[in-house]
């Protein structure tokens, strides 16, 4: 006998689009089955009519002939009797209980189903601050009563139609055997029409009968036992968000599927939310509601960057923006657990890790490197030198001793104490506005009441020999302790990196870095505001990080109101390398040193490549030995 298809009692709970497309298949196939039914009982019926037709013909036959009064009239009685008990009265049965079970479940399961989908759209709904405790419990407890409402009545009717399969055989086959032992019975005087053969078959059909039962009552023992097992399960399994204080975060995701509110514009300023569910495959997002066959692509996560956001005062909200910088999805998740999950796992594709050999592996590696911080390092590896524009721009102090020129003894490296006080601050967003960092470093002036920046209050941007834009992620800034080393910036991109895994900080503030001959300026992409201005005498130390070559740092030196001076070091996360910003820096560095000097900036101007209007530096045609497709990002960042 073949084998019989189920459905998997362990994907109730889960209810994919998956399980619901093959749940449809069953229904189908119930349906299918019904209608066969009913179609089958009327013939049988017809068949049992004319033979209660046949007993009135014989019995009224049996009036002429005498003889055979008794003998016609006992034989077709015999018969319309076993025929109504063997084959009407169990087809009968079959469709009054299994098929009205059936689909008394599966109204049933829709009703649970869409008492689920109403509480989990009322516990989305549920406000991110100032919440009622009260409520969010009774939500959260009715939210569980909908899905463990929901799980029973779908493993009872996944239950149902597993049965079904079997029950169906059993059904089909017995008003045929009914009817062909009535036959038989009929026709006993003439036994040379039916072998012993036939008697032979029909005893194997029934034996396949009673073995088929005999299965049922198994797989029916074996799916009860399996349904008391899953409902045996803690109440955290249907409460979401059970674990809020400490919830058990896999950071080192490159998949990821689950259901998860999709943000819709329908208008100017309205916005509605659809729970579909999604899953990653390869670098790509896809989303598959219920009742489709296959995903749909809804966004391409290579390269992208994803952070979490406050939208529309929904909890657990993250949005995906794209490599150019444009704001992609916003998507909700449904507790802090699957929140930070789905956002470890996009980054981890958008780094292309999938690509690799061993994807896990480097997943690891990768986080593991970023929370080394969490053990103070008291000393740093000797760093690879080379001769990048981010190594120190002091030359190598001399001593003279005895008349003679030696050069000064080479000093340990500096402890991580040394650079940065133990315990300082990080500020992982640009707070002060352009007006504010004018106000501090130039003296004060009129402040714009938008907090927007005059066009007058950058003049150099028109005559600046140097105009390059980068885009760029303010991951963070603190306050260091000396500018003598570039080491003082890889020790605040390790702690900046670390304090944002350890604190689950996955928010960036994405902005265009200007870099001209006179300043460094952060630009709002949008709406050209200035973030923050920085005079680039001030800045004295810039290097990127030799592994990761988008994580670029540079410290500045802020006069302070009391006549002293505070050094401050800022990190960013480049789109492009970030050897080419320190690249720009010192280019700018160089045309201040030789400004006064016409001959020197000439001579300077010659060396490097220009515009057609002698204008802006096009850093992009500099050969780049780390990256041999520079010019991939050549009209991008160039603003000739």
């Amino acid at each position: 006998m073949p084998a019989v298809d189920k459905l998997l009692l362990e994907e109730a709970l889960q209810d994919s689009p998956q399980t619901r497309s093959l749940l449809s298949v069953f229904e189908e196939d119930a349906g299918t089955l019904t209608d066969y039914t009913n179609q089958l009982l009327q013939a049988m019926q017809r068949v049992y009519g004319a033979q209660n037709e046949m007993c009135l013909a014989t019995q009224q036959l049996s009036k002429q002939l005498l003889a055979y009064e008794k003998q016609l009239n006992v034989l077709h009685t015999e018969l319309a009797k076993q025929l109504a008990d063997t084959m009407v009265l169990p087809i009968i049965q079959f469709r009054e209980k299994d098929l009205t079970e059936v689909s008394t479940l599966k109204d049933l399961f829709g009703l649970a189903s869409h008492e689920h989908d109403l509480s989990m759209a009322k516990y989305s709904r549920l406000p991110k601050k100032k919440e009622n405790e009260k409520v969010k419990t009774e939500v959260g407890k009715e939210v569980a009563a909908a899905r463990r409402k929901q799980h029973l009545s779908s493993l009872q009717y996944y239950c149902a139609l597993n049965a079904l399969q079997y029950r169906k055989r059993m059904a089909m086959m017995e008003p045929m055997i009914g009817f062909a032992h009535g036959q038989i019975n009929f026709f006993k005087k003439g036994a040379e029409m039916f072998s012993k053969h036939m008697d032979s078959f029909l005893s194997s059909v029934a034996d396949m009968v009673q073995s088929i039962q005999v299965e049922l009552e198994a797989e029916a023992e074996k799916m009860r036992v399996s349904q008391q097992e899953f409902l045996s399960v803690d109440e955290s399994v249907y409460t979401p968000d059970s674990d809020v204080a400490a919830p058990q975060i896999n950071r080192n995701l490159i998949q990821k599927a689950g259901y998860l509110n999709l943000r819709n514009k329908t208008g100017l300023v309205t916005t509605t939310w659809e729970r579909l569910y999604f899953f990653t495959q390869g670098g790509n997002l896809m989303c598959q509601p219920r009742g489709a066959v296959a995903g749909g692509l809804i966004q391409d996560l290579d390269n992208c960057s994803v952070m979490a956001v406050d939208c529309e005062d929904r909890r657990y909200c993250f949005q995906i923006t794209t490599p150019n910088g444009k704001s992609g999805i916003i998507l909700q998740a449904e507790s802090r657990k699957e929140n930070e999950e789905w956002i470890c796992a996009i980054n981890n594709i958008s780094r292309q890790i999938y690509l690799t050999d061993n994807p896990e592996a480097v997943a690891i590696k990768l986080n593991q490197t970023a929370l080394q911080a969490v053990t103070p390092i008291t000393s740093f590896g000797k760093k690879q030198e080379s001769s990048c524009p981010s190594q120190n721009l002091k030359n190598s102090e001399m001593e003279n001793e005895n008349d003679k020129i030696v050069p000064k003894a080479t000093a340990s490296l500096p402890e991580a104490e040394e650079l940065i006080a133990p315990g300082t601050p990080i500020q992982f967003d640009i707070v002060l506005p352009a007006t504010e960092f004018l106000d501090q470093n130039r003296g004060s002036r009129r402040t714009n009441p938008f907090g927007e920046t005059e066009d007058e209050s950058f003049p150099e941007a028109e005559d600046s020999l140097l105009q390059q834009m980068f885009i760029v992620r303010f991951l963070g800034s603190m306050a260091v302790k000396t500018d003598s080393t570039t080491e003082v910036i890889y020790e605040a991109m390790r702690q900046v990196l670390a304090a944002r895994a350890i604190h689950n900080i996955f928010r960036m503030t994405e902005s265009h870095l200007m870099v001209t001959s006179q300043s460094l300026r952060l630009i709002d992409p949008q709406t050209q505001v200035s973030r923050a201005n920085f005079e680039l005498t001030s800045v004295t130390q810039f290097a990127a990080h030799q592994e990761n070559k988008r994580l670029v740092g540079f410290v500045i030196r802020i006069p302070e109101s009391t006549g002293e001076e505070s050094l401050s070091t800022y990190i960013f996360e480049s789109n492009s390398e970030g050897e080419k910003i320190c690249y720009a820096i010192n280019l700018g560095k160089e045309i201040i040193a030789v400004q006064k000097d016409p001959e020197a900036l000439a001579q300077l101007m010659l060396s490097i490549p220009l515009t057609n209007d002698g204008k802006y530096v096009l850093l992009n045609d500099q050969p780049d030995d780390n990256d041999g497709n520079s010019s991939e990002h050549r009209g991008a960042e160039s603003e000739a």
